[in-house]
Protein backbone atom coordinates (compact mmCIF):
# COMPACT_ATOMS: atom_id res chain seq x y z
CA UNK A 1 0.00 0.00 0.00
CA UNK A 2 1.53 2.92 -0.86
CA UNK A 3 2.39 5.75 1.77
CA UNK A 4 -0.46 8.60 2.06
CA UNK A 5 1.41 11.95 2.79
CA UNK A 6 -0.92 14.40 4.41
CA UNK A 7 -1.91 17.22 2.40
CA UNK A 8 -1.73 20.98 3.44
CA UNK A 9 -3.90 23.15 4.49
CA UNK A 10 -4.38 26.22 6.02
CA UNK A 11 -6.25 24.95 8.73
CA UNK A 12 -3.16 22.74 10.13
CA UNK A 13 -2.16 25.64 12.35
CA UNK A 14 -4.23 26.90 15.56
CA UNK A 15 -4.87 30.02 15.78
CA UNK A 16 -3.60 31.45 19.24
CA UNK A 17 -6.22 34.74 20.39
CA UNK A 18 -3.60 36.00 22.65
CA UNK A 19 -0.64 35.75 19.56
CA UNK A 20 -0.04 39.42 18.74
CA UNK A 21 -0.20 40.20 22.48
CA UNK A 22 2.62 37.94 23.01
CA UNK A 23 4.50 38.49 20.35
CA UNK A 24 4.61 42.15 21.02
CA UNK A 25 6.37 40.94 24.82
CA UNK A 26 8.72 38.55 23.22
CA UNK A 27 10.02 41.44 20.81
CA UNK A 28 10.37 43.99 23.38
CA UNK A 29 12.26 41.41 25.78
CA UNK A 30 14.48 40.57 22.64
CA UNK A 31 15.22 44.09 21.49
CA UNK A 32 16.14 44.58 25.42
CA UNK A 33 18.41 41.84 25.73
CA UNK A 34 20.09 42.97 22.68
CA UNK A 35 20.65 46.70 23.50
CA UNK A 36 21.83 45.31 27.21
CA UNK A 37 24.51 42.56 25.76
CA UNK A 38 26.52 45.62 24.37
CA UNK A 39 27.89 45.95 27.99
CA UNK A 40 26.84 42.61 29.67
CA UNK A 41 27.88 40.60 26.65
CA UNK A 42 31.33 40.33 27.23
CA UNK A 43 32.61 41.17 23.36
CA UNK A 44 31.09 45.25 23.61
CA UNK A 45 29.15 44.14 20.43
CA UNK A 46 25.23 43.32 20.41
CA UNK A 47 24.73 39.59 20.51
CA UNK A 48 21.89 37.74 19.08
CA UNK A 49 19.34 36.65 21.67
CA UNK A 50 19.86 33.05 20.29
CA UNK A 51 22.80 31.62 18.86
CA UNK A 52 25.16 34.61 19.65
CA UNK A 53 28.50 32.40 19.49
CA UNK A 54 29.39 31.75 15.94
CA UNK A 55 32.50 29.06 15.01
CA UNK A 56 33.12 30.32 11.54
CA UNK A 57 30.96 30.42 8.27
CA UNK A 58 31.88 28.17 5.46
CA UNK A 59 31.18 28.12 1.64
CA UNK A 60 29.14 25.11 -0.11
CA UNK A 61 27.23 24.64 -2.88
CA UNK A 62 23.39 22.70 -2.93
CA UNK A 63 22.94 20.35 -5.49
CA UNK A 64 19.46 19.71 -5.81
CA UNK A 65 18.92 16.59 -7.21
CA UNK A 66 17.18 14.90 -10.51
CA UNK A 67 14.93 12.33 -10.92
CA UNK A 68 13.27 12.93 -7.08
CA UNK A 69 9.17 11.10 -6.97
CA UNK A 70 6.64 13.95 -7.05
CA UNK A 71 5.77 14.29 -3.58
CA UNK A 72 9.17 15.33 -3.10
CA UNK A 73 9.95 17.37 -5.87
CA UNK A 74 8.11 20.65 -4.73
CA UNK A 75 8.59 23.96 -4.44
CA UNK A 76 12.32 24.66 -4.69
CA UNK A 77 13.34 20.99 -4.94
CA UNK A 78 11.33 20.64 -8.36
CA UNK A 79 14.47 21.96 -10.48
CA UNK A 80 17.36 20.35 -10.43
CA UNK A 81 20.36 22.43 -10.56
CA UNK A 82 23.43 23.84 -8.05
CA UNK A 83 23.42 26.69 -5.97
CA UNK A 84 26.45 28.54 -4.06
CA UNK A 85 25.66 28.72 -0.56
CA UNK A 86 26.81 29.62 3.38
CA UNK A 87 26.78 28.35 5.68
CA UNK A 88 26.62 29.23 9.89
CA UNK A 89 27.69 27.25 12.29
CA UNK A 90 27.19 28.41 16.05
CA UNK A 91 26.24 27.84 19.40
CA UNK A 92 22.65 27.95 20.41
CA UNK A 93 22.88 29.74 23.52
CA UNK A 94 21.87 33.33 23.71
CA UNK A 95 25.59 34.10 25.19
CA UNK A 96 29.11 34.06 24.52
CA UNK A 97 31.94 32.82 26.80
CA UNK A 98 34.05 29.22 26.28
CA UNK A 99 32.15 26.27 24.58
CA UNK A 100 31.79 24.65 28.21
CA UNK A 101 29.64 27.19 29.82
CA UNK A 102 27.49 27.15 26.41
CA UNK A 103 26.56 23.73 26.31
CA UNK A 104 26.31 21.48 22.96
CA UNK A 105 23.39 22.39 21.56
CA UNK A 106 24.55 23.72 18.05
CA UNK A 107 23.16 25.12 14.75
CA UNK A 108 23.55 25.18 11.20
CA UNK A 109 22.50 28.18 8.87
CA UNK A 110 22.58 27.73 5.72
CA UNK A 111 22.04 30.38 2.76
CA UNK A 112 21.21 29.48 -0.75
CA UNK A 113 22.05 32.19 -3.69
CA UNK A 114 20.25 32.37 -6.84
CA UNK A 115 16.92 31.06 -5.93
CA UNK A 116 13.90 32.38 -7.52
CA UNK A 117 10.52 33.41 -6.27
CA UNK A 118 9.95 36.28 -3.62
CA UNK A 119 10.66 35.24 -0.57
CA UNK A 120 7.38 35.79 2.98
CA UNK A 121 9.49 38.94 4.32
CA UNK A 122 7.82 41.56 2.95
CA UNK A 123 10.79 44.39 3.39
CA UNK A 124 12.96 42.25 1.15
CA UNK A 125 10.96 39.70 -1.10
CA UNK A 126 13.23 39.81 -4.15
CA UNK A 127 17.14 38.86 -2.34
CA UNK A 128 17.31 35.79 -4.73
CA UNK A 129 18.10 34.30 -1.22
CA UNK A 130 16.55 31.10 0.81
CA UNK A 131 17.52 30.26 4.29
CA UNK A 132 17.00 27.50 6.58
CA UNK A 133 18.10 27.90 10.73
CA UNK A 134 18.43 24.62 11.71
CA UNK A 135 19.65 23.03 15.01
CA UNK A 136 21.12 19.48 16.34
CA UNK A 137 17.98 18.21 17.59
CA UNK A 138 14.79 16.80 16.35
CA UNK A 139 12.37 18.63 18.93
CA UNK A 140 12.39 22.03 20.86
CA UNK A 141 11.24 22.57 24.42
CA UNK A 142 8.60 25.55 24.03
CA UNK A 143 5.26 24.99 22.41
CA UNK A 144 3.20 28.07 22.82
CA UNK A 145 4.04 31.58 22.74
CA UNK A 146 2.94 32.02 25.75
CA UNK A 147 5.08 29.51 27.56
CA UNK A 148 8.16 30.98 25.23
CA UNK A 149 7.43 34.36 27.25
CA UNK A 150 9.17 32.35 30.74
CA UNK A 151 11.13 29.93 28.80
CA UNK A 152 12.96 32.84 26.59
CA UNK A 153 13.24 35.05 30.20
CA UNK A 154 14.79 31.56 31.68
CA UNK A 155 17.73 31.58 28.99
CA UNK A 156 18.27 34.90 29.36
CA UNK A 157 18.83 34.78 33.08
CA UNK A 158 20.84 31.16 32.87
CA UNK A 159 24.07 32.27 34.34
CA UNK A 160 22.60 33.63 37.26
CA UNK A 161 21.07 30.90 37.69
CA UNK A 162 23.30 28.52 37.41
CA UNK A 163 26.09 30.70 39.41
CA UNK A 164 23.95 29.27 42.60
CA UNK A 165 25.31 26.16 42.16
CA UNK A 166 22.93 23.35 42.78
CA UNK A 167 20.11 25.92 44.79
CA UNK A 168 19.95 27.45 41.83
CA UNK A 169 19.80 25.07 39.02
CA UNK A 170 16.79 23.68 41.41
CA UNK A 171 15.15 26.99 41.20
CA UNK A 172 16.17 27.36 37.40
CA UNK A 173 14.36 23.51 36.93
CA UNK A 174 11.34 24.77 39.05
CA UNK A 175 10.18 28.04 37.54
CA UNK A 176 10.74 25.92 34.02
CA UNK A 177 7.87 23.69 35.05
CA UNK A 178 5.64 25.84 36.77
CA UNK A 179 6.44 28.95 34.43
CA UNK A 180 7.81 30.65 37.23
CA UNK A 181 4.78 30.39 39.36
CA UNK A 182 2.11 31.31 36.98
CA UNK A 183 1.16 28.00 35.63
CA UNK A 184 -1.47 25.87 37.36
CA UNK A 185 -0.72 22.30 38.46
CA UNK A 186 -2.09 20.25 35.68
CA UNK A 187 -0.77 23.07 33.20
CA UNK A 188 2.66 22.67 34.17
CA UNK A 189 5.42 22.37 31.16
CA UNK A 190 6.92 18.86 31.56
CA UNK A 191 6.75 17.82 27.98
CA UNK A 192 8.63 21.41 27.74
CA UNK A 193 10.97 20.42 30.55
CA UNK A 194 12.10 16.83 29.32
CA UNK A 195 12.11 18.36 25.86
CA UNK A 196 14.72 20.69 27.50
CA UNK A 197 16.44 18.05 29.38
CA UNK A 198 16.96 15.85 26.62
CA UNK A 199 18.52 18.20 24.29
CA UNK A 200 20.85 19.51 27.30
CA UNK A 201 22.50 16.19 27.31
CA UNK A 202 23.77 16.08 23.58
CA UNK A 203 27.03 15.23 23.55
CA UNK A 204 29.51 17.36 21.98
CA UNK A 205 30.73 16.28 18.78
CA UNK A 206 32.17 17.89 15.62
CA UNK A 207 30.19 19.95 14.67
CA UNK A 208 30.15 18.00 10.96
CA UNK A 209 28.96 14.99 12.85
CA UNK A 210 26.05 16.41 14.01
CA UNK A 211 22.28 16.34 12.50
CA UNK A 212 20.48 19.64 11.93
CA UNK A 213 16.46 20.17 11.87
CA UNK A 214 14.06 22.71 11.18
CA UNK A 215 12.78 22.40 14.84
CA UNK A 216 9.45 23.15 13.53
CA UNK A 217 7.41 21.85 10.88
CA UNK A 218 7.39 23.92 6.79
CA UNK A 219 5.31 23.37 4.25
CA UNK A 220 6.73 21.53 1.44
CA UNK A 221 5.04 22.09 -1.67
CA UNK A 222 1.49 20.54 -1.24
CA UNK A 223 2.96 18.35 1.84
CA UNK A 224 3.90 18.89 5.54
CA UNK A 225 7.63 18.39 6.49
CA UNK A 226 10.62 18.91 8.84
CA UNK A 227 13.74 18.99 6.70
CA UNK A 228 17.29 17.91 8.30
CA UNK A 229 20.77 18.27 7.48
CA UNK A 230 22.89 14.86 8.37
CA UNK A 231 26.20 13.85 7.78
CA UNK A 232 26.78 12.12 4.48
CA UNK A 233 27.72 8.58 6.00
CA UNK A 234 31.00 8.19 3.52
CA UNK A 235 31.86 11.74 4.52
CA UNK A 236 31.29 11.24 8.36
CA UNK A 237 33.55 8.33 8.45
CA UNK A 238 36.91 10.65 7.34
CA UNK A 239 36.15 13.15 10.42
CA UNK A 240 39.35 13.13 12.76
CA UNK A 241 38.62 15.00 15.13
CA UNK A 242 35.00 13.92 16.54
CA UNK A 243 34.37 13.58 20.36
CA UNK A 244 34.92 16.88 21.77
CA UNK A 245 36.21 17.49 25.17
CA UNK A 246 34.85 21.01 26.18
CA UNK A 247 37.10 20.78 29.57
CA UNK A 248 40.35 20.83 27.92
CA UNK A 249 39.73 23.84 26.13
CA UNK A 250 38.51 27.38 26.04
CA UNK A 251 37.62 26.72 22.77
CA UNK A 252 36.66 23.39 21.22
CA UNK A 253 33.95 23.43 18.58
CA UNK A 254 35.60 25.95 16.14
CA UNK A 255 39.24 24.28 16.01
CA UNK A 256 37.62 21.17 15.07
CA UNK A 257 35.60 22.64 12.30
CA UNK A 258 38.43 24.30 10.81
CA UNK A 259 41.03 21.63 10.70
CA UNK A 260 38.58 19.71 9.44
CA UNK A 261 37.98 21.45 6.11
CA UNK A 262 41.66 22.74 6.17
CA UNK A 263 42.45 19.05 5.40
CA UNK A 264 39.27 17.64 3.33
CA UNK A 265 35.74 18.38 2.01
CA UNK A 266 32.40 17.52 3.49
CA UNK A 267 28.66 16.61 2.27
CA UNK A 268 24.97 16.99 4.00
CA UNK A 269 22.25 14.95 2.64
CA UNK A 270 19.53 17.71 2.47
CA UNK A 271 16.89 15.41 3.88
CA UNK A 272 12.78 15.84 3.55
CA UNK A 273 10.33 13.77 6.41
CA UNK A 274 7.08 14.26 4.95
CA UNK A 275 3.59 14.14 7.47
CA UNK A 276 1.71 10.87 7.46
CA UNK A 277 -0.09 11.27 10.69
CA UNK A 278 -0.74 14.85 12.49
CA UNK A 279 -1.70 13.10 15.72
CA UNK A 280 1.59 11.19 15.47
CA UNK A 281 3.53 13.94 13.98
CA UNK A 282 1.78 17.36 15.40
CA UNK A 283 2.80 20.45 13.82
CA UNK A 284 2.39 22.26 17.08
CA UNK A 285 3.77 20.27 19.71
CA UNK A 286 7.65 20.60 18.98
CA UNK A 287 8.71 18.44 21.98
CA UNK A 288 7.11 15.71 19.83
CA UNK A 289 9.46 13.55 17.24
CA UNK A 290 8.00 12.35 14.24
CA UNK A 291 9.27 8.84 13.95
CA UNK A 292 10.74 8.02 11.12
CA UNK A 293 8.93 4.15 11.15
CA UNK A 294 6.04 6.23 10.21
CA UNK A 295 8.02 8.22 7.06
CA UNK A 296 11.78 7.99 6.70
CA UNK A 297 13.62 10.82 5.69
CA UNK A 298 14.53 11.23 2.11
CA UNK A 299 17.31 12.41 0.92
CA UNK A 300 16.48 15.89 -1.82
CA UNK A 301 20.00 17.88 -2.20
CA UNK A 302 23.17 17.43 -1.54
CA UNK A 303 25.46 20.19 0.50
CA UNK A 304 29.09 20.41 -0.31
CA UNK A 305 31.36 21.81 1.79
CA UNK A 306 34.81 22.30 0.23
CA UNK A 307 38.31 22.22 1.42
CA UNK A 308 38.62 26.03 3.09
CA UNK A 309 40.48 28.07 5.64
CA UNK A 310 38.08 29.71 8.36
CA UNK A 311 40.33 30.62 10.44
CA UNK A 312 41.01 34.11 10.10
CA UNK A 313 38.93 36.99 12.35
CA UNK A 314 37.41 38.21 9.10
CA UNK A 315 35.72 35.11 8.91
CA UNK A 316 34.01 35.86 12.20
CA UNK A 317 33.69 39.53 11.14
CA UNK A 318 31.86 38.50 7.87
CA UNK A 319 29.63 35.64 9.77
CA UNK A 320 28.58 37.87 12.44
CA UNK A 321 27.15 40.34 9.60
CA UNK A 322 24.63 38.18 8.36
CA UNK A 323 21.21 37.66 9.07
CA UNK A 324 19.71 34.29 8.69
CA UNK A 325 15.90 33.35 9.38
CA UNK A 326 13.76 30.47 8.60
CA UNK A 327 11.19 33.05 7.17
CA UNK A 328 13.73 33.91 4.10
CA UNK A 329 11.56 31.22 1.90
CA UNK A 330 9.39 30.90 -0.52
CA UNK A 331 5.13 29.76 0.09
CA UNK A 332 6.30 26.79 -0.93
CA UNK A 333 8.02 26.44 2.77
CA UNK A 334 6.68 28.34 4.92
CA UNK A 335 7.37 27.69 8.30
CA UNK A 336 4.22 26.11 10.23
CA UNK A 337 3.11 26.58 13.86
CA UNK A 338 2.70 29.14 16.42
CA UNK A 339 6.30 28.69 17.63
CA UNK A 340 7.88 29.11 14.06
CA UNK A 341 5.43 31.99 13.51
CA UNK A 342 6.50 33.70 15.91
CA UNK A 343 10.31 33.31 14.58
CA UNK A 344 9.06 35.72 11.67
CA UNK A 345 9.01 39.30 13.39
CA UNK A 346 11.63 38.32 16.55
CA UNK A 347 14.32 36.98 14.30
CA UNK A 348 13.43 40.72 11.53
CA UNK A 349 13.66 42.58 14.39
CA UNK A 350 16.51 41.20 15.97
CA UNK A 351 18.51 41.75 12.91
CA UNK A 352 17.83 45.66 12.49
CA UNK A 353 18.59 46.11 16.29
CA UNK A 354 21.88 44.18 16.26
CA UNK A 355 22.91 45.53 12.93
CA UNK A 356 22.46 49.35 14.41
CA UNK A 357 23.45 49.14 17.74
CA UNK A 358 27.24 47.17 15.59
CA UNK A 359 26.54 49.76 12.80
CA UNK A 360 26.99 47.09 10.35
CA UNK A 361 24.73 47.28 6.65
CA UNK A 362 22.19 44.98 6.98
CA UNK A 363 22.05 43.95 3.27
CA UNK A 364 21.79 40.55 1.78
CA UNK A 365 24.78 39.70 -0.10
CA UNK A 366 23.69 38.50 -3.60
CA UNK A 367 26.44 35.41 -3.92
CA UNK A 368 29.76 33.55 -1.70
CA UNK A 369 31.92 35.56 -3.18
CA UNK A 370 30.44 38.80 -2.37
CA UNK A 371 31.13 37.69 1.49
CA UNK A 372 34.34 35.51 1.29
CA UNK A 373 35.85 36.37 -2.00
CA UNK A 374 37.02 33.96 -4.78
CA UNK A 375 37.81 30.34 -3.34
CA UNK A 376 41.58 29.86 -3.42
Amino acid sequence: MATQFVRYTPDVEKDDPRFDQNLQTVIKKTESYIAESVGAGGTGRALRDAHAKGYGLVRGEVEILDGLPPEYAQGIYATPGTHDALIRFSNGSPHAGADARLGAATGLALKMFGMPGPTLLEDEPDTGTFDYANINGPIFFCNTVEHYLFIQDLFLNAPAYFAQGRPGMHRFFTDFVTGKGTLDRDDWAWDEFLAYLRLSKTPPVNLLLSSYWTMGAVRHGDHIAKVRFTPEPSAAAKVVRRDLDTASEQEVFRPALQAELLERPFTFDIQVQLCTDLARMPVEDTTVEWPERLSPSFTVAKLRLPRQDISGPENLEKMDALSFTPWRVTAEHAPLGNIMRVRKEVYRRSSIERHQLNRQPRTEPRSADEVLGPLR
